[in-house]
């Protein structure tokens, strides 16, 4: 799905860019009003309560969805200590809160989206659903991409949110190496013939597209 494979369909090419940039504005806009309502008014300073795009979207995290098909956004600065519920929990809500931003904007646009599948209506309109479509799948996509357990991913900060102390305390030593390790699936995985990220989500992804939008 990545924006390259699109570059010779202009209107495609547009399209999914519209849907990346809608999926992760809304993204990364609830982890920072999710962590400003806990009482942390670090996103805020840095003003990232926002629906601004521009705020949102992160170099490296673009160019891989371009390239793979998968990305993220600018990754929301927060202070954990400053949150009401203590910094374990605070941050886990903070986590879950994108991919969770994406299945609801997904649930919500998927009954539009279908209205325009197939209407034979004039070529704004199917610009119109194309987009709509897209925007559900780019959403399905990162809210399962995001909740694989491997840091910089909301998914391992859910993870060591919710196990044990002492378990989360030898789990965060993985931060450290976590983002190589994914750069290192995402880029090389797929040329060496062990696509293990697409391997993990394909199906889950595949699945949940089909349950919104039909085959």
């Amino acid at each position: 799905m990545g924006l390259l494979r699109a570059a010779s369909d202009p209107v495609l090419l547009v399209s999914l860019a519209v849907a990346f940039v809608v999926a992760i504005t809304i993204h990364e806009f609830l982890h920072a009003w999710v962590a400003d309502r806990l009482g942390d008014s670090t996103p805020r300073r840095e003003g990232r309560v926002t629906l601004n795009p521009l705020r949102h979207l992160d170099p490296m995290g673009t160019v891989l969805l371009a390239l793979v098909g998968f990305g993220w956004g600018r990754p929301v600065i927060v202070n954990p200590m400053n949150f009401a519920v203590g910094p374990r929990t605070g941050m886990a809500l903070v986590a879950v809160a994108g991919p969770l931003s994406n299945v609801v904007l997904a649930l919500a646009l998927a009954p539009v989206a279908r209205s325009f599948t197939g209407a034979g209506a004039d070529p704004l309109t199917e610009a119109m659903g194309l987009i709509l479509v897209l925007t559900v799948q780019v959403n399905v996509l990162l809210a399962i991409f995001n909740l694989i357990p491997i840091p910089p991913l909301d998914g391992f900060a859910v993870l060591v949110g919710i196990v044990p102390r002492e378990i989360a305390y030898q789990l965060d030593r993985l931060r450290t190496f976590g983002p190589f390790l994914l750069l290192a699936l995402l880029i090389a995985g797929p040329f060496l013939g062990l696509n293990v990220i697409g391997f993990l989500v394909g199906g889950p992804i595949s699945f949940v597209n089909g349950l919104l939008l039909g085959p």
